[in-house]
């Protein structure tokens, strides 16, 4: 249950029209833009950052929300979980088999070894205290420049920022969100938590 009050879809345009366009396509404006945009700076401003590190970069747009999806669940953030599953598919185009074997990643022929290694950084990157080795870094290098490997870890660290902001506040979850990963990522251990609405 939100333990900030988001405001309403009326309201969030009005204190946020950049975000007009999105809402017009019909997509969902996630419970978290409804509590962000209390302080619509800091929402236009994190667009803009999400932006440039989710829809920039050589790094494919699937392994990025594969790479949230996994460092959400190492720090333990339900509703990023949802969130990054349901937009690896709908937005990234992740087959529904790859998302459901992501917690097999080491060793489901669906991943590849430069897949593994990103997906292993995030597992260790996202607990606290941070579990990542130089040995992490060594085996990155395989398969990605520099320049990408700072991509990687930027999503690694943007999740940062997202698992908490939902995680404290408590988010509720949208519908689209709850159905998708309740049909997808539920066997793998997901429910719902703190995110559902109240009664």
């Amino acid at each position: 249950m939100n333990r900030v009050a988001p405001l309403s879809t009326e309201k969030l345009l009005e204190a946020a029209p950049f975000l007009a366009p999105l809402a017009a396509s019909g997509v969902t404006l996630p419970t978290s833009f409804h509590v962000m945009g209390r302080r619509p700076r800091v929402l236009e401003e994190f667009q803009g950052f999400f932006g440039s590190i989710m829809r920039e970069g050589d790094v494919d747009p699937g392994l990025k929300q594969l790479i949230a999806h996994v460092v959400s669940r190492s720090a333990g953030c339900l509703y990023c979980q949802a969130h990054t599953g349901h937009f690896a598919h709908t937005l990234a185009g992740v087959e529904l088999a790859k998302i459901e074997a992501v917690w097999e990643f080491e060793q489901s022929p669906l991943f590849n070894d430069a897949e593994r290694a990103a997906l292993r950084l995030a597992l260790a990157a996202g607990l606290v205290p941070n579990a990542a080795t130089d040995e992490h870094f060594a085996d990155l290098q395989q398969h990605y420049s520099e320049s990408e490997i700072v991509e990687i870890v930027s999503v690694i660290s943007m999740f940062g920022f997202l698992n908490r902001f939902n995680d404290t506040l408590a988010n509720n979850l949208e519908e689209d969100a709850i159905a998708f990963a309740g049909e997808h990522l539920s066997e793998s251990g997901w429910q719902i938590g703190k995110h559902a609405a109240a009664d």
